[in-house]
């Protein structure tokens, strides 16, 4: 895959993964936690708003691979 179409690509999937992300991450925390403390819900909110560095940092990782040769 040429680089610019897979930057392309990895893009769309990027802001798609993120914003699907941030919406089941609140209804999660909304739906579960309604009567937990602030303290729990600030600890689930805290690590949910940074848990989604992983899977970004794959999909920038992929982006930005070289071109194999003879591809």
């Amino acid at each position: 895959m040429r680089p610019s179409l897979r930057k392309f690509v990895g893009m769309v999937v990027l802001v798609t993964f993120v914003v699907v992300y941030a919406l089941v991450a609140m209804v999660i925390g909304d739906m579960t936690l309604q009567q937990a403390s602030t303290w729990v819900r600030l600890a689930y909110f805290a690590v949910a708003g940074l848990l989604w560095v992983i899977p970004a940092g794959a999909i920038i990782w992929w982006m930005e691979r070289p071109r194999r040769p003879g591809s």
